[in-house]
């Protein structure tokens, strides 16, 4: 008698267990650009949130100085620690202890510790939609529930502590966001302040992703920690240092639970990549390198608004850091995947479906990142004129 697959004749099948998340249909599309590429098409990546201008040289410059030293085993730097601390000093004024800071394998991994580590399963995390796919998927993962808090066009894309207030029943931890991916919207000093009141009054624990600090286009974004010394803080080396590749991010937290969290860290990530820490350390010097980024960024930011308002796409509230714009354009579909598939398909410009972000809103919505190169958004405005037009007559 001959066996099933995998197991032995008259063999119990084995249930398939855990919890279905759903793809980042972002990264689909990236794939299908990938391939698109491999053939000889061209393509302008505006679907993913990395910087394409590379690493930065001095970064870059580090990492080959590390290498020839053949740095094969697990590293802390304690110099990268300690140079974080003093970036909270000179950037915003506040004092953070180094065994506060915990070195993190991206900022991913400082946000699945957090989330396994300080909450249980069955415990309720606020998150603000739309939002971060993962913050959703990955606490629904870890058998927590997200309760998901409408931040659309009706509160600026703003998290409010109004809507914290009378969530009912109460959070057990909430996220927030400032800048916000994917409307790059900003919360200032007493809206935060107002969000850390509302958590503290009903016990609920606060996590502050800040990985989009330093990039925003008027006022400089405001750290919780500047007004919440007892919120748990991400960053990343992804999106201002240009380094998303490398895998490295950090967590702050008070003193108890940064202690509590490392064995999480530890356990389940060991430590970050060795080279990557040291090309970080280097990363943070160069300031010169890291505002030209910006710079462009917001020449992009301003072309594009112009460009699709004067294409008829013009219900985007202009974001105020990160680099992104989120587009309603419900005028033209109510299948933001199926739209961007045929974009990217059509003319090469790949881009992220608003249900990522929004599973019942974002079908009308898709997002643009604009942290490619100047020449790329003027391509794309070129190359979506005519096909906008070329939809409309369908």
């Amino acid at each position: 008698m001959s066996e099933k697959p995998g197991g032995a004749a008259g063999a119990k099948p084995i249930a398939l267990r855990g919890v279905d998340v759903p793809p980042f249909y972002a990264g689909k599309l990236g794939q299908r650009a990938a391939e698109m590429k491999r053939q000889g098409r061209e393509i302008i990546p505006m679907h993913f949130g990395q910087p394409t201008a590379g690493t930065p040289p001095a970064a870059r410059a580090a990492a080959e100085r590390t290498l020839k030293l053949d740095p094969t085993g697990y590293v802390e730097s304690r110099e990268l620690i300690e140079r974080i601390a003093r970036h909270y000093r000179d950037a915003y004024g506040v004092e953070v202890a180094p065994e506060r800071i915990l070195l993190t394998a991206g900022a991913s991994a400082a946000l699945v510790a957090v989330f396994a580590g300080l909450f249980e399963p069955g415990d309720r995390i606020g998150i603000g939609t739309p939002g971060y796919p993962p913050y959703r998927n990955a606490v629904r993962a870890l058998g927590r529930v997200a309760v998901e808090i409408d931040c659309g066009p009706s509160v600026g894309y703003h998290l409010t502590a109004a809507q914290v207030a009378v969530v009912a029943p109460a959070l057990h931890g909430l996220v927030v966001a400032s800048p916000a991916n994917p409307t790059g919207a900003m919360l200032g000093r007493a809206e935060l302040a107002a969000l850390g009141d509302a958590c503290r009054a009903r016990g609920i624990r606060l996590i502050s992703d800040e990985i989009y600090h330093g990039i925003s286009y008027g006022e400089r974004a405001v750290s919780m920690l500047e007004v919440d010394d007892e919120a748990v803080v991400v960053n990343s080396f992804s999106k201002l240092y240009r380094m998303p590749g490398w895998r490295l991010g950090w967590l702050v937290a008070p003193p108890a639970l940064a202690a509590r969290l490392s064995p999480y860290v530890v356990n389940f990530f060991l430590t970050p990549p060795t080279i990557a820490q040291y090309a970080a350390l280097a990363a943070f010097g160069d300031t010169a390198e890291l505002e030209r980024s910006v710079a462009t960024y917001r020449v992009n930011r301003t072309l594009l608004l112009e460009g699709l308002a004067a294409m008829g796409i013009d219900r985007i509230a202009p974001p105020e850091g990160a680099f992104y714009l989120y587009a309603d354009v419900g005028h033209l579909t109510n299948d933001s995947l199926a739209f961007c598939e045929r974009l990217l398909v059509d003319t090469g410009i790949a881009t992220a479906p608003g249900i990522d972000f929004d599973p019942e809103g974002g079908r009308r919505c898709i997002r643009f990142s604009f942290a490619v190169s100047t020449e790329q958004v003027r391509r794309a405005l070129e190359l979506l004129g005519p096909w906008l037009a070329a939809q409309r007559r369908l």
